[in-house]
């Protein structure tokens, strides 16, 4: 959610049960011009909150003249003082994958561990040999929980952003919404980071279609089928969609109007059990 409109853009989702509380929303208003200043940020979105065991994380993500590519994450645990998460490696990704496990605690420097145990058998007892192979810190996992949500359930509206011949993506400034038959459709809809896949709607769509604001994947060509909820609240007036996958993924976008948006309030736990539910 940009941090331009985020008085009102919670009020859009509020009937999710994603709130924030008058403190936290007067802080993050503050704060977040300020951290657009410190960095040199073009825009500043506030992603959402991660709860933890003892204190919750809330992230800011810093966007560069690219839209796109090199975006910058922050945390704070009271919307006002925030430190920068570390980039995410590949390396990085595969400890994480195998050591970090069950929710967050909600202290960055708590260290989560792969433990190996085997039996030593000596002539008085049996003993358990305990070797430690792999050391991850919380700070590193919450980077790349972060990075995994924004690669698999970030959303905007087709036309929102415009990819340009120099290949940068930029706001769309002359994107006026999607019409509300539009936004009934899930093709309508957009992963917000590098296209993985190749985008077959042109053949559908023919004369309407644009390479400069079709060159991102579709939601509804997400495997497994149906892992997105899509509704109308608020009397009809704004599209909200969800997230199946990432429980506490929230995006709206009002019709007919510019106005659109994410965030994450949950606890950064992966539903993996989704293709036996549906």
């Amino acid at each position: 959610m940009d941090s331009n409109s985020l008085s009102y853009s919670l009020d859009f989702i509020a009937c999710s049960g994603r709130i924030l509380n008058i403190e936290q929303r007067t802080a993050l208003q503050t704060s977040m011009l300020i951290l657009k200043k410190s960095y040199n940020f073009k825009r500043v979105m506030f992603w959402g909150k991660l709860l933890g065991i003892k204190q919750d994380y809330f992230i800011a993500q810093g966007r560069s003249e690219d839209e796109l590519k090199n975006r910058t994450y922050l945390y704070s645990f009271n919307c006002m003082d925030w430190l920068l998460l570390p980039a995410v490696t590949e390396s990085m990704i595969e400890e994480v994958t195998k050591t970090a496990k069950g929710h967050f605690i909600g202290d960055p420097s708590y260290v989560y561990e792969q433990n190996l145990y085997f039996p030593i058998e000596t002539e008085e007892e049996a003993e358990i040999n305990v070797v430690s192979l792999t050391r991850v810190s919380e700070e590193n996992r919450l980077a790349v929980t972060i990075q995994q949500i924004d690669e698999e359930v970030s959303v905007v509206p087709r036309g929102a952003f415009i990819r340009t011949p120099l290949g940068l993506v930029h706001v769309n400034r002359s994107f006026e919404g999607l019409s509300e038959s539009e936004a009934r459709k899930l093709d309508n809809f957009l992963h917000f980071r590098e296209p993985k896949r190749a985008n077959t709607l042109y053949l559908e769509r023919m004369g309407d279609w644009c390479p400069a604001i079709d060159f991102l994947d579709v939601l509804s060509d997400d495997i497994p089928k149906g892992s997105w909820s899509l509704q109308f609240e608020c009397a009809s007036r704004v599209c909200v969609l969800r997230s199946l996958l990432w429980f506490g993924l929230t995006f709206y976008h009002v019709p007919n109007t510019p106005q659109h948006g994410y965030i994450y309030i949950g606890n950064g736990l992966k539903n993996r059990d989704l293709p036996f539910m549906l």
